[in-house]
């Protein structure tokens, strides 16, 4: 009996590990791939499909790889979000996790690992802990996480421990500062001897001088760029009256260029989260802050809204540590709202930061993502504080590349219309800028009565948006789009 029972714990920890290591889903923004190179991305089409495509110029790589390589300006090139596949093609899919269970606001715990397994051990095996009961009983959880820079992970510390904590595990301080969001001192630790990640995590969680410990996870704007701004009607907005008049927004993106004559007079301060990074690209933070308040031809959807950009993005990615920075300022400029159009992993820093934010009242409105129907969930648009923004066109269709999930909040017009970019205009799409349509409309109800609370704003939106799709609140248009109109008639 005992023999047996050995034998079958091994199988059982194998099993484990073949889990661990399923193929995973490729997350891009490529607006160039059709909808078989997504599949073929995530191994979903045949192999046929995919050969076929793969061979078509020659170069004989799937689609889609490398392609984010050459946008890259100093970080790893490819946001991935990994998935554990089902195995073999009749089952059913998984289950979809719920999006709106924090770890740090009652998340169910881990399972406890095997006997005679380590922290460390299971760590630096990658993937979850799995006991081998849960692999009797049920298929693998849908794990979300991501890419993120190989040597570094961030910490959160109180107190003045920081050098001594970096002594005691082998790790240089890379950079440090005291964050309002997170309420502690953040540290963005570097690993100069090459241990995996998982390791190092797992050794600082067995120090009580840290509190929190993360990858420094890398982050993507959500544009796919491909006739006048229709998004006044659709979202039953009076152009003429609209105004936004002395909220204040912030806006974390990409550098913008305000002498466009669109942003002429819109910023009232910037704030640079990587000023170590060359400018290059100004186009997509142009745009967005142009939707929320551009004047004069390439008129916002609250005109008169005082935006405080915060650059936090370059050739479309960022790091945790800079969203992190970029956040804070904006926090500390009072702000009512707060746009996110990007998306990445889920993380916990970045969720108690939104956490925090939405405590002091602000909104925050962010994109679902422009990944396909069976991507992972976006962040941080699928934490509870948030409001997670699809794109929807001129007929109200959902926009094809955008994600899916229960963390879908509302959706909004954001595919071809016509923004301010760079220093003139081009024709924009992506769940980005619905996003921006959203924050300019929200802008709107705050401006007619200021004293509206975040918590009103989202009962509001939810109560009064059409339907679209499914009766009632659905994976694709989440609650329905958005009708400011009503919203702004729905009683307090």
């Amino acid at each position: 009996m005992a023999a047996k029972a050995v034998i079958r714990f091994a199988a059982l920890l194998v099993a484990a590990i073949m889990i661990g290591a399923a193929p995973a889903l490729a997350q891009t923004n490529d607006p160039n791939l059709t909808q078989t190179e997504i599949d073929c991305l995530n191994r979903r089409a045949t192999a046929a499909d995919c050969i076929k495509r793969d061979t078509k110029d020659g170069s004989g790589e799937r689609p889609g790889a490398g392609s984010a390589a050459t946008n890259a300006v100093f970080l790893p090139a490819l946001i991935v979000d990994l998935f554990p596949n089902p195995v073999g093609g009749g089952q059913a899919p998984l289950p979809t996790p719920d999006p709106r269970r924090d770890p740090a606001s009652g998340a169910l715990p881990p399972p406890v690992p095997p006997a005679g397994a380590t922290a460390i051990q299971a760590a630096a095996a990658g993937g979850p802990i799995v006991s081998p009961s849960d692999l009797v009983a049920a298929e693998p959880p849908r794990a979300v996480v991501g890419d993120f820079v190989p040597d570094e992970v961030l910490v959160t510390v109180e107190g003045d421990a920081v050098q001594q904590i970096a002594a005691s595990f082998g790790l240089e301080v890379r950079s440090q500062r005291q964050s309002q969001l997170l309420g502690s001192t953040l540290v963005r630790f570097g690993i100069p001897d090459g241990r995996p990640l998982g390791v190092v995590l797992a050794q600082l969680a067995a120090d009580g001088r840290t509190l929190r410990r993360e990858p420094n996870h890398i982050y993507s704007l959500q544009q796919a760029a491909t006739i006048v701004n229709y998004a006044f009607e659709r979202i039953a907005l009076d152009a003429k009256g609209a105004s936004g008049e002395n909220v204040r927004i912030a806006v974390v993106d990409t550098a913008i260029d305000d002498t466009n004559p669109a942003l002429s007079g819109v910023i009232a301060d910037q704030f640079d989260a990587m000023p170590d990074v060359p400018i290059e690209a100004r186009d997509h933070g142009t745009s967005i802050d142009g939707l929320i308040a551009g004047v004069g031809a390439l008129k916002g959807m609250a005109p008169g809204a005082r935006i405080y950009h915060a650059r936090a993005f370059e050739g479309g990615k960022s790091t945790m540590d800079v969203i992190l920075a970029a956040l804070d300022w904006a926090a500390e400029q009072d702000v009512r709202i707060i746009n996110m159009s990007f998306v990445g992993p889920k993380n916990d820093l970045l969720g108690v930061a939104c956490r925090n934010a939405r405590a002091l009242g602000i909104v925050l409105v962010a994109a679902a993502g422009n990944n396909g129907p069976k991507a992972p969930y976006g962040y941080p648009a699928a934490f509870d504080s948030v409001v997670a923004v699809t794109a929807t066109d001129a007929k109200d269709g959902l926009m094809q590349q955008a994600n899916r999930g229960a963390y879908v909040f509302l959706s909004a017009p954001g595919v071809e219309m016509v923004a301010p970019s760079g220093a003139g205009s081009d024709v924009v799409t992506g769940t980005s800028f619905a996003a921006a349509i959203v924050t300019g409309a929200i802008a709107n109800l705050l401006h007619a009565a200021p004293d509206r609370s975040a918590d009103w704003v989202e009962k509001a939106l939810a109560a009064t948006a059409r339907d679209l799709g499914r009766k009632g609140r659905d994976n694709d248009f989440g609650y329905g789009l958005l009708n400011i109109e009503a919203a702004e008639a729905a009683k307090e």
